[in-house]
């Protein structure tokens, strides 16, 4: 269904939201946007304690009040409507498309290919959900990644690092980025948060407010293996140390 929409149509859907989200703001005070961020955090506490009795019922909740919140804001109500319209279309333009096969020009000729390897990711994206790599040693991917809520744990001395420059890339919205590295590791680390703290190889700030952070070792741009470490976070502490 997505995949026919352009891209202009679905900038044009985003404007709306966007739109719609300022409308909710300014003329209703904005509260559904706070309700939902409010049972938004209530539902994250309740899952960092969600082995006690209080963790489960500020989880549940916090879960339950969070989606009804977000279905009765304006933007979102907009967005449900033109899903459904886009899967009406979508359905009836298949049915009234009858299948075309075409024939290939040149058939005889055989067309060559790039072979391709798929490989699989070291995380996936996740919404509610702490990630760490493993404990064992584990095959070294690049790391691009985004979630919104929980802490990423990411220790590079149980992997091999390529002779080149080795990627971390993470946006998050709400949660705690460690980062472990090896002593013999050159590194980059590329920091902004709203709110949050930062400790990176001793140098610590503890109070970020809108603030962007570059460091990097002194002999980066000249020694491998490297890695560059990219995180951008709303509010949450990082973490970069030697192991």
């Amino acid at each position: 269904m997505f995949h026919r929409l352009s891209t202009e149509k679905f900038n044009l859907i985003l404007i709306i939201g966007v739109v719609l989200f300022i409308i909710e703001i300014a003329f209703f005070q904005g509260g559904m946007i706070i309700a939902s961020l409010f049972f938004g955090v209530i539902t994250y506490f309740g899952w960092k304690r969600f082995d006690r009795l209080y963790g489960k019922i500020c989880f549940w909740g916090g879960a339950v009040s969070f989606f009804f919140t977000v279905f009765n804001m304006l933007a979102v109500r907009f967005f449900l409507i033109v899903v459904i319209i886009l899967f009406l279309y979508d359905y009836l333009k298949t049915k009234n498309e009858a299948e075309r096969i075409m024939p290939t020009p040149h058939a005889h000729q055989e067309i060559i290919f790039d072979p391709l390897i798929k490989i699989k990711p070291l995380f996936d994206h996740k919404i509610f959900e702490d990630q760490k790599t493993s404990d064992t040693a584990y095959q070294w991917r690049d790391i691009n990644i985004h979630g919104a809520f929980g802490d990423r744990v990411i220790d590079l001395s149980n992997t091999v690092l390529p002779n080149e420059t080795a990627i971390i890339s993470i946006r998050h919205f709400m949660g705690n980025i460690e980062v472990y590295v090896p002593y013999e590791v050159e590194v980059s680390i590329h920091h902004s948060s709203i709110f949050g703290r930062a400790h990176i190889f001793g140098e610590h700030h503890w109070n970020l407010v809108n603030k962007t952070l570059f460091y990097q070792t002194e002999n980066y741009d000249q020694a491998t293996p490297r890695v560059k470490i990219v995180t951008s976070i709303l509010s949450g502490d990082i973490e970069v140390k030697r192991i």
